[in-house]
This record gives C-alpha cells, structure tokens and sequence, in this order.
C-alpha cells in the first residue's frame, strides 16, 4: 500500500529556475490580483448582457437548438439576436419553415432511444421515404414534449424582445427578398453589419 508523501513530487518542466536548497521557504502568501469588476454604465449599473446566435443550418434537429437557447437567453433578460445565414435561411423563409427535414445520412449518432448501442447504418437513410419516417418520428417525439413548432418558437422569440436578422448573401444566393421571408424577421443584413451588431456580445455558431 503506498504512502502518501508529506512533500509532493513535482516533476520539474524547466519552466522556472529550481530554488537554492538552502534558501529559506517564504511562509508569507503572495497577494494575487483580483479580476477587476464590469465598470458601470451610465446609469450606475453594470452593462446589460448581450448574445448573438448564428444559424447556418436548415434541418429540423439543427433547428430547434438555436431557437431553444434564444429563448433561454430571453428567459434571462439578455438582449438576443439571431443570424440566419446559408441553410439556417431556411427557417425564416415562408416557402421551407414548416417543412424542414430530419434526415439519417451524415448523423453519424443516429440510434433508436430504446437501444442506444446499436447504431443505425448511414445507408438506410438513402432509402426512400426514410427521411420523411425520422421527420415524422422527431416531431411526433417533440409535440409529446410539448415543444412548439419552429413558426411557434420564432413567434415566442419575436414577442419575447428578441431579433431576428437574414443574411444578404443567402438571400441573394436564393432569389430571396424580404416579403419571401417570415414577418418577425427584421432586415436582412450584411456581414459587416452583423459584425458591427455583434460588437460586446457573446457570439454562438450552430
């Protein structure tokens, strides 16, 4: 049974030069500094708390984290924006948000819940009328949670303060204006004015 040493061995990197064996042992602690506090606005409280998500995909699983933490964020009292840029334009576009897809192919953690060590083979997900079983089967498992639709989580998020912002360059890229695009959405932006947007804010890429 081994003994646990009074002294610990601490294996010695070369970082820092060893001490002199017959230097004293300061018994004193060293002071550390503090990190200093956010420094008040103007109004004598500390500044308010900013967080901008970014969501670049179009599935219906890829969907539902954004929206859940922007929803979150609102619960909190955070200014929240959402970014919907490249296939995440598809949850603001009128023509795709109530469809969105759940596919198999490239989920490479796809397994039923009741077996989780039996993982389902990519292949299967090729097959027709697979993509429209695992959609039907993800929304009916997220309606028994009671979860609201994506039109539904954008409403609550709209009417919860929160903004929400179209890419130009997706737009551009499918045709897209502002009257194709669902009605909370407030412009659509470049990405130098969502840089300048994001300025001081917490930023989350999904």
């Amino acid at each position: 049974m081994s003994e646990i040493l009074d002294t610990p061995i601490v294996p010695d990197f070369g970082a820092t030069p060893k001490p002199d064996a017959a230097a004293p042992v300061p018994t004193t602690p060293v002071p550390t500094a503090s990190a200093p506090a956010p420094a008040p606005s103007a109004g004598g409280q500390a500044p308010s708390r900013k967080i901008c998500f970014i969501a670049s995909k179009g599935n219906l699983d890829m969907a539902y984290p954004v929206l859940i933490m922007a929803n979150a964020a609102l619960g909190e009292g955070i200014e929240t924006h959402i970014f919907f840029t490249f296939w995440g334009f598809d949850l603001v576009t009128e023509r795709t948000m109530d469809s969105l897809k759940f596919s198999m192919l490239g989920n490479t953690a796809m397994h039923l819940p009741q077996v989780p060590k039996l993982p389902i083979p990519q292949l299967l997900g090729a097959l027709p009328g697979v993509t429209a079983g695992t959609t039907l089967y993800l929304k009916k498992s997220l309606d028994k949670l009671e979860i609201p639709s994506v039109r539904e989580m954008l409403d609550i998020i709209v009417a919860s303060g929160g903004h929400l912002w179209g890419c130009k360059m997706s737009a551009d890229m499918n045709g897209l204006t502002e009257d194709d695009l669902y009605s909370g959405v407030e412009a659509i932006i470049s990405a130098t004015d969502f840089i300048e947007l994001s300025e001081g804010a917490q930023v989350i890429f999904v």
